[in-house]
């Protein structure tokens, strides 16, 4: 689904990451890990294309892209759900949803009943203001305004931030729906590491802006990931 080659990105004269090669498959979760600063974020902003990447290659289902600006990035159906959900404060729940109308078509102008299966509070809440609602009920609307979109590559920064862990456990089920659905590759950065390793199907592990190490789940033990993450 997703493949990148020697990916670097700067911040003016500032090297932030440094020759990234990494996949993503249909049907499989991919975490992306590491301390604090390492550049997780960075990552996703550039695959996003939120920020442009200084150099390397990209392919999203076999085709080159070049260096596309967000929306482009999202019609060819990259869903981003940032780091601190980015929601409207002054729109409604329904309103939040709608915004995602801009990548499709006219007759996909609507809310998919899914949406609300998968995050019931939503439906309960259509009229209320996205700044009105508790950061457990933003993360869901900011993952359900992603979905609207219809993507084929979901990222995800940091879903479980400040999340009571009720909701985060519900995340967590949609998570593994949405892979199991098998029609989307998911990538997740997270720092709870229970929640990655139960979650992941590969890990993928920056340092100083650079891959260390990478692999199945099945091929990383508990121990070697946890020991790959500490400072």
């Amino acid at each position: 689904m997703l493949k990148i080659d020697n990916l670097n990105l700067h911040y003016g004269s500032s090297q932030i990451l440094h020759d990234i090669s990494m996949q993503a498959e249909l049907g499989k979760t991919t975490c992306i890990m590491g301390t604090n600063g390492v550049g997780k974020t960075s990552l996703l902003k550039a695959i996003s294309g939120t920020h442009m990447r200084s150099s390397g290659d990209v392919s999203l289902n076999g085709e080159g892209l070049g260096k596309l600006p967000a929306h482009a990035m999202a019609q060819l159906g990259v869903g981003y759900v940032p780091q601190g959900r980015d929601v409207f404060p002054l729109l409604t729940v329904r309103e939040n949803l709608e915004t995602g109308y801009a990548c499709l078509p006219h007759s996909e102008h609507f809310i998919p009943d899914e949406i609300f299966e998968l995050f019931p509070i939503l439906k309960e809440f259509l009229h209320r203001r996205g700044g009105d609602l508790s950061g457990g009920q933003q993360q869901q609307l900011a993952i359900a305004r992603a979905l609207i979109t219809k993507p084929k590559l979901l990222l995800l920064d940091e879903p479980t931030e400040g999340i009571q862990p009720n909701i985060i456990k519900q995340i967590g089920k949609v998570i593994d729906y949405l892979r199991d659905r098998g029609d989307m590759a998911i990538i997740l950065v997270e720092q709870f590491f229970d929640f990655a390793y139960e979650h992941a199907d590969s890990f993928v592990i920056l340092r100083r802006g650079a891959v260390v190490k990478s692999g199945a789940a099945g091929t990383l033990s508990r121990d070697e990931l946890l020991e790959a993450v500490s400072v």
